[in-house]
């Protein structure tokens, strides 16, 4: 049988996850027969979706997670990479070269900095160890790294002394990213640390880019962020969900899609 495109299976994995967070559980059988594939493909897709934290499997199906835990770095970097890519890429070409900015913790804002290397006169202030060594080689673009503690799962620098360095700063963009947007619109994660430093950003710069692929749309997580409104541009793969659709024209969010 010949192999899936990534792609392929990085948005039949995102239909899963809308349905299951819809209902608060899945059948493989009912799964098969609205995404037009065999009861063995769902099955795998279910195992890879349990072993990822993102659902957990019962016998004839999965549940909703408690969405407390976050994936480790790794497997967040696999999950719909082909799409962080093309979000990496529309989102930096929001950022003129002459700009400064603030790039916080996430594997698609590591994708936004991936995109960047071209740009010329960048000032990045970061709290992502990732986006330093992406970025700290570009002989055009200046970086610097946020003090403070430095969690060991990504490398994200968290905490008070972070969020009191950020404050020293004013920047034109701040690229975010989160690891869930609930259906109304609520920017949310899993770590109260993670999260303060985030808002701090957010605080600090004078316009708002959210980058994030249509997997992060209904899923739960315990630790707001922001609302939506708080952004001025969603750059996703994807946005079908109605109640963030909502959400974005009543904050006048400007949305770009990379598959439009």
């Amino acid at each position: 049988m010949a192999e899936e495109l990534p792609d392929i299976v990085a948005q039949r994995h995102a239909r899963i996850l809308e349905l299951a967070r819809h209902t608060g559980s899945v059948t493989v059988e009912a799964l098969a027969a609205e995404l037009e594939v065999t009861p063995q493909t769902i099955r795998r897709d279910l195992n890879l979706l349990a072993r990822r934290a993102m659902l957990s499997r019962v016998h004839g199906g999965a549940i909703v997670t408690s969405g407390v835990d976050n994936l480790d770095r790794e497997a967040r970097r696999q999950v719909a990479a082909s799409a962080k890519a093309a979000i990496g890429a529309a989102a930096a070409a929001l950022v003129p070269d002459g700009a400064s900015l603030f790039i916080n913790i996430g594997t698609t804002t590591e994708a936004i900095a991936r995109a960047l290397v071209n740009h010329r006169h960048l000032l990045v202030v970061t709290n992502n160890l990732n986006v330093a060594d992406i970025l700290g080689g570009v002989p055009t673009i200046e970086v610097i790294v946020a003090g403070g503690r430095v969690r060991a799962s990504d490398r994200a620098v968290v905490g008070a002394l972070a969020m009191d360095f950020l404050r020293g700063f004013k920047v034109d963009f701040a690229l975010i990213g989160a690891s869930a947007i609930d259906a109304g619109g609520t920017l949310l994660d899993f770590d109260v640390d993670e999260v303060r430093v985030s808002q701090t950003i957010i605080e600090q710069a004078r316009t708002v880019i959210l980058a994030a692929d249509q997997s992060k749309f209904g899923r739960p997580a315990p630790v707001r962020i922001a609302e939506i409104a708080a952004v001025d541009y969603l750059v996703t793969d994807r946005l079908l969900h109605d109640g963030i659709i909502a959400a974005c024209q009543a904050g006048k969010v400007n949305v770009r899609e990379t598959t439009r």
